[in-house]
């Protein structure tokens, strides 16, 4: 059985779209505090209600319920009872529209990959995808990425996170929600098998060196590479990225793995 690892790591995780969550100057200056006053956890995105399609809607409502998973802060995952058999899990944060999830799950039908994300509209068009392609190694649980790890997932229990164009939060007052960084690394190092992989992918590159900064840094984790990692020809170009290409933007990717 071949883990979906690049070629070096041999055989044996919010794409939040940025575009779709960039935050403007007033609508969320307040998010982080809670209506009775106190201060809460820092989200690492905004909701946006985007253009939900009648087929994406209904694929929402009547899918959800079958390929979905509730949040429960209470319960921890038990991956073998989820997917119904023990390959590998592979958990994305933020799949966006879902394109690449479908595809990289379609073409290695032994890794079972759970997705996470909290807009809607992608969340219908994959399950629409899930359908289309008759999957049977996808899960998705619509909530915030950050509580499902943290509440969810047993430590030492995922093959590896994939992180694809995450929002990079440019202003520098918004850097603190960036999801990757420390402590929020530590937490997806802790929740990874030693010898599982962090795949990481952005159009952004002062937030690709910011990354590569606080990867290097959490505890558990090495580079596999000298810096950047080299494009993973397994990974499906997503229309997303061909725009960030277009803007000559360069794709940056980094590749950690648990020591």
């Amino acid at each position: 059985m071949q883990v979906m690892y690049p070629p070096e790591f041999g055989q044996g995780v919010f794409f939040y779209g940025w575009s779709l969550f960039k935050m403007d100057s007033e609508s969320n200056k307040n998010d982080e505090v809670a209506a009775n006053g106190f201060r809460r956890e820092v989200r690492t995105f905004v909701l946006r209600a985007g253009h939900f399609t009648n087929a994406e809607r209904k694929d929402y409502e009547e899918l959800l319920p079958v390929w979905g998973i509730g949040y429960d802060k209470d319960s921890v995952l038990d991956f073998r009872k989820v997917f119904g058999n023990d390959n590998p899990v592979v958990i994305e944060i933020g799949f966006g529209m879902g394109r690449a999830t479908a595809i990289i799950a379609e073409n290695n039908p032994d890794i079972n990959y759970l997705g996470i994300e909290v807009h809607k509209p992608g969340i219908g068009k994959l399950l629409g995808e899930i359908r289309e392609r008759n999957l049977k190694n996808i899960r998705i649980i619509a909530h915030d990425a950050m509580e499902v790890i943290s509440d969810m997932v047993a430590d030492g229990s995922v093959d590896a996170f994939h992180i694809f164009f995450a929002d990079p939060w440019p202003k520098k007052r918004h850097h603190k929600r960036r999801l990757v960084q420390r402590p929020r690394t530590e937490l997806l190092s802790r929740k990874m098998k030693a010898g599982g992989y962090l795949y990481f992918v952005t159009d952004w590159l002062p937030y690709a060196e910011f990354a590569l900064e606080e990867l290097s840094l959490t505890d558990g984790l090495r580079n596999k590479f000298d810096g950047f990692a080299p494009h993973q020809e397994w990974r499906p170009e997503t229309r997303f990225e061909q725009k960030g290409v277009d803007a000559n933007r360069v794709i940056s990717e980094l590749m950690f793995e648990r020591r």
